[in-house]
């Protein structure tokens, strides 16, 4: 993975048909998705049960992008490893899911993987102060993780204190939750590059049907680029 600050659209498949995983990633790279986001929820670090380390193996040969994968789980150490044979290139914790964040950090890029941060709404940004040389992404929460398709909660305050911060290292800012056309130019102008989307994206298409993806995915990036009032 090559840096860069770019707007890339990172498409939720905890949105996609559940039956269909293989054709769905296929479906929404081919339609311009820059980036698979896979969230992996356990049930107790919040309320919804996802995707493990064997459903991540077997979504991995069908990306051909990055597979970008969001651990909201905890604890996250013991299951570092798994997820690194299962070929996340990104493995996001939540500084939120345990006490030793930095150790966490440092065992991500030891297994060979990016290193992300996640951050929910209630968390400063200058909680990451003393992280910001050991991540590759910082991801910003605009829902309370746990369930898709919630309403947008206006973060852009912290992602501007966020990439103050981060100055010219290179990490991404990444927005997960309510990303859509109308919310995009708020998070791109005030300094996201990376914009998860799940019911934005896979709304009314299909694997049938993935000229939709592309709208969808295309309706966001063109909002993004627009800026809005924010930028």
């Amino acid at each position: 993975m090559t840096f860069d600050r770019s707007i890339k659209i990172a498409p939720s498949i905890l949105s996609a048909d559940f039956a269909n995983f293989g054709e769905e990633i296929r479906a929404i790279e081919g339609q311009g998705a820059d980036w698979v986001h896979v969230d992996v929820m356990d049930g107790h670090f919040v309320p919804n049960l996802t995707f493990g380390p064997p459903a991540v193996k077997a979504f991995r040969p069908h990306v051909t992008t990055v597979m970008d994968v969001h651990l909201m789980i905890a604890p996250v150490d013991p299951f570092i490893e798994a997820y690194a044979e299962a070929g996340a290139d990104i493995l996001t914790a939540h500084l939120e899911a345990g006490p030793h964040i930095h150790r966490t950090l440092q065992a991500i890029r030891a297994a060979g993987m990016k290193a992300g941060v996640a951050l929910n709404p209630g968390t400063p940004a200058e909680a990451v102060g003393h992280l910001l040389d050991l991540v590759d992404l910082i991801c910003v929460m605009t829902v309370n993780p746990g369930f898709g398709g919630q309403r947008f909660i206006d973060m852009t305050a912290k992602i501007r204190r966020l990439r103050a911060m981060i100055g010219d290292r290179p990490i991404h800012i990444e927005i997960d939750g309510g990303v859509d056309p109308t919310t995009a130019p708020l998070v791109v102008g005030a300094g996201a590059d990376v914009l998860v989307a799940g019911s934005a994206v896979f709304r009314g298409g299909s694997v049938k049907n993935a000229s939709v993806y592309g709208e969808n995915i295309r309706a966001i990036r063109t909002a993004a680029h627009a800026l809005g009032s924010a930028a």
